[in-house]
């Protein structure tokens, strides 16, 4: 099942469910009871918002072997991760809007995890159990400021530097799925997730050994190589094999 989140006809924010092409409300907690209203509206009618509220945006860095190398930086020989702050956050759409702080803002092609239930001290083997599904993310950096500043918050950080949607997919198997990222049409990145130093169970794990996870929080899972620079009136699109694609303009 895929599930969306958009504006209803009075400007709330409203949960749904897409069967084939169309959208059906959903009523109460779709982290836990709800209830699926019939299907009527068609998708392209609908302004979709980014698709859950998370508390916490945990990023994992260098998970793929060749964009550690291609930044100069050894692979991690546990998780390295990194927090963006729900402030970042914007949907499918919306604009990328270029900070003046930073001359080099690049994107990040990533799959995305969306935490289920709260977990906390779990396993990789029962990690499973925890995911509610999948979703598309481009992890916006100023790479500038990533390199000089150290800490990676302000770099990570900037208002609309976290683009995730435009669904939550419950179905998706994360496995072996093509990530790549286009910018103007042209390829930039394009890798498996298969080829991940560490999986999406491993990382639930290590990461809930540090912080309880709760419902809708996001993992953004690493990026693989060939980040590149954005530019103001550049269209960014990231798509990922099975799940969609998550399309953003850019502007100064």
């Amino acid at each position: 099942m895929r599930i969306v989140r958009y504006k209803n006809n009075e400007g709330a924010s409203t949960y749904g469910w897409i069967l084939e092409d169309k959208v059906g409300e959903v009523q109460g907690n779709i982290f836990g009871e709800y209830r699926r209203r019939e299907a009527r509206t068609p998708l392209k009618e609908l302004k979709l918002l980014a698709p859950c509220e998370p508390s916490k945006i945990v990023c994992v860095g260098r998970n793929y072997v060749e964009h550690a190398r291609e930044l100069g930086n050894e692979v991690p020989k546990v998780p390295l991760i990194f927090l963006k702050p729900p402030s970042s956050i914007i949907s499918t759409g919306e604009p990328i809007v270029l900070p003046p702080q930073s001359k080099q803002v690049e994107h990040e092609a990533e799959l995305v995890a969306v935490i289920g239930k709260r977990a906390k001290d779990v396993t990789a083997e029962n990690a499973k159990e925890y995911i509610f599904g999948y979703t598309i993310g481009n992890d916006v950096t100023a790479r500038d400021l990533q390199q000089t500043d150290g800490q990676w918050t302000r770099a990570k950080g900037f208002d609309t530097f976290c683009s995730f949607g435009p669904w939550i997919d419950t179905d998706f198997d994360p496995s072996d799925a093509v990530v790549t990222c286009r910018v103007n049409g042209q390829m930039r990145q394009m890798a498996s997730t298969r080829d991940m130093v560490f999986n999406v169970g491993t990382l639930i794990a290590y990461i809930s050994s540090v912080m309880t996870l709760e419902p809708g929080d996001l993992i953004f899972t690493g990026t693989p190589a060939g980040v590149g620079e954005l530019k103001n009136s550049d269209v960014v699109d990231v798509e990922i094999e099975g799940l969609g694609k998550l399309s953003n303009p850019v502007k100064a």
